[in-house]
């Protein structure tokens, strides 16, 4: 995953360019520097997504727009619509522990179409007992319909959690199914 080598904070001052757009799991909002897509978030109404953007980059200089954020942001719409098909979108994810991006790193190696458990993903990591940071950094992945963390399920076979609610994930998994 092409990414800046940043510390856990995102470094000032950063210009974040955004859209929202509708899809069929309700609003996505994308967010991009000039070297690739930094965020990916998706939610019920464009407020709440330009909020949660602006809490997840307090020193980020938000603007609206910019080239090339529509095209950009008309892959990621594909890149949702068929979840199990690899993308080749450029990705310059700012912030994250040396840790999450280890599981962010580990989840684009899950192949479309299947699913792992926390427990595995901890255990490719070399480190079986931290399940619960692997779940996290799941939870904290900021690019999800990119680095797809709905493909990881509980060790029961439980969908588990999705930062992005249980009907997306079951969403995203039925699409990669069919």
């Amino acid at each position: 995953m092409p990414t800046r080598p940043t510390p856990s904070t995102p470094p000032a001052p950063l210009v974040l360019h955004y859209t929202v757009r509708s899809c069929p799991q309700g609003q996505l909002l994308v967010a991009a520097t000039g070297q690739g897509i930094a965020a990916v978030l998706l939610g019920d109404d464009k407020a709440s997504l330009v909020q949660e953007l602006a809490q997840r980059y307090p020193q980020a200089q938000l603007e609206t727009g910019g080239t090339p954020l529509h095209h950009w942001s008309d892959e990621v719409l594909v890149a949702l619509a068929h979840p199990a098909q690899a993308h080749h979108l450029p990705l310059d994810v700012v912030g994250g522990t040396d840790f999450q991006r280890r599981v962010w790193a580990a989840l684009q190696r899950i192949p479309g179409g299947q699913t792992c458990t926390y427990t595995q993903l901890a255990q490719a990591l070399g480190q079986p007992r931290a399940v619960r940071a692997v779940a996290s950094a799941c939870a904290a992945n900021p690019v999800a319909v990119l680095v797809l963390c709905h493909r990881v399920l509980r060790s029961d076979g439980g969908l588990g959690g999705y930062r992005w609610g249980l009907a997306r994930k079951q969403q995203l998994l039925a699409q990669e199914a069919a």
